[in-house]
């Protein structure tokens, strides 16, 4: 996708709004719609070229707004995680009685999911928060059963091999990985961007 301009470092900072989060993309193809979606972990806007300072600060926030409500709508809570780990242990690895505390969603970006198992928390990555059941269910299974087996040893792999979907699983996070280093920007950008201020 070719861009025509994009934003300056002025323009990826609005309130409320931590920086890196949001890119915005101001087009001179666009003459008057607005589009947003979520790409690579960020929420992109994509916005006429000649629309004001002003108009940008009042639209976009409510372009990315829209984008978290209808985010937040399809989105499993904390406790259905919990209820759908249950299950999944239940049917799966009913030999292990561990069953997590709690679980968490949580920003990450270099891990899908992270057990603690002395007080059984688990943390889910939010980039799986509009994933496929079965990649979600695959890293719940995977880090309940880290209250049991701590490392990926022969006994971790014999029980997370019980589910069904794991290869269409490992490679739905494969290919949403790879395309986040493909869409990440690129490396003259970032430099130009910390050379302006």
């Amino acid at each position: 996708m070719a861009f025509d301009d994009i934003a300056g470092e002025d323009d990826l900072t609005l309130p409320g709004i931590s920086e890196g989060e949001i890119l915005v993309i101001r087009s001179a193809r666009r003459k008057r719609n607005i589009s947003a979606y979520r790409q690579g972990g960020r929420i992109i806007v994509s916005i006429p070229a000649r629309m004001s300072k002003a108009d940008e600060h009042a639209i976009v926030p409510e372009m990315i707004a829209k984008i978290r409500s209808q985010e937040s709508e399809r989105t499993p809570s904390e406790e259905r995680l919990i209820e759908r780990t249950h299950e999944l242990m239940a049917s799966l690895a009913p030999e292990i009685t561990a069953r997590p505390a709690s679980i968490n969603w949580r920003p990450m970006r270099e891990r899908w999911g992270s057990c603690t198992s002395v007080d059984r928390t688990i943390r889910i990555s939010d980039r799986l928060k509009l994933a496929p059941d079965y990649a979600l269910d695959y890293v719940l299974f995977h880090e309940a059963i880290h209250l049991e087996h701590f490392d990926h040893g022969p006994a971790f792999t014999e029980v997370l091999a019980r589910f069904e979907d794991s290869e269409l699983a490992s490679a739905y996070l494969d290919g949403y990985e790879a395309a986040e280093r493909a869409l990440a920007e690129p490396v003259e950008l970032k430099k130009l961007r910390t050379t302006r201020g």
